[in-house]
Formats: C-alpha cells, structure tokens, sequence
C-alpha cells in the first residue's frame, strides 16, 4: 500500500505542476515544474516519508524500462536520424562541451566559496 501512496503522491506533483503551467502560461514543462514543488518540499520537511522512498526505490530498480521508448523512438526514425547525422553529431558534441564547462565553473566556484566559509570560520 505504501507503494500506491507514493506514486499516488509523485503524481499529484506533476498534476499540480501540469495545472499551475497552463493557468500561469509558463513554457516550463508541468512535470518539470512538480518536481520543483517536489523538492522544495523535501527540503522543507528535510525528509521523505515511507511512501515516497518506497516508490521511488521500485521506480529506480526498474529504470532501465525507462530507456525502450527512446530505443524505439531511435528505431522507428533512423532513416531520418541517417540523413541528419551531422547536425546531431554537432548538437550533441557542442552541447556536452558546454555543459562539461559549466560543470567545471560551478564546481571552481564552489571550491571558492567553501574555501572562503572555511577561512571565516578558522577565524573564529
């Protein structure tokens, strides 16, 4: 039972986020958005319950299901993905450049900010 209520609960979030999406005209996908409101609230409880870790457990053992309709999605257009291989190839290329940059300036920025809080407290 606790499974069901925490499906029951991670589906209320994409509802809620669905629903608060078109009423504000947002371009932010609905489920995007409810899993914002999600986190927001774990970190406000500082926990999840029962419910939402056992659903969450299922759903994560079984995420490799997950993958078949992007699999088919690949099988169904191939010719397609054939004839726009270089477009993609580049997207793909450019795009993981990017991001690894980004990484890599967060995480400086984070060692630069945790080095500063660690200097201010030895100061104490």
């Amino acid at each position: 039972m606790t499974f069901l209520n925490g499906i029951t609960i991670l589906l209320i979030y994409q509802l809620v986020g669905e629903i608060s999406v078109r009423l504000l005209g947002l371009t932010v996908p609905g489920p995007v958005l409810g899993m914002i409101m999600l986190f927001v609230t774990l970190l406000i409880r500082g926990r999840a319950g029962a419910a939402l870790n056992s659903a969450s457990s299922a759903l994560l053992s079984h995420l490799s299901l997950l993958f078949v309709p992007a699999g088919v999605g690949l099988m169904v257009h191939f010719h397609r993905i054939a004839s726009e291989w270089l477009p993609i190839s580049l997207a793909l290329l450019l795009g993981s450049i990017i991001t690894m940059m980004a990484t890599a300036a967060v995480m400086l920025l984070a060692v630069k900010v945790q080095a500063r809080f660690t200097r201010v407290k030895a100061d104490d």
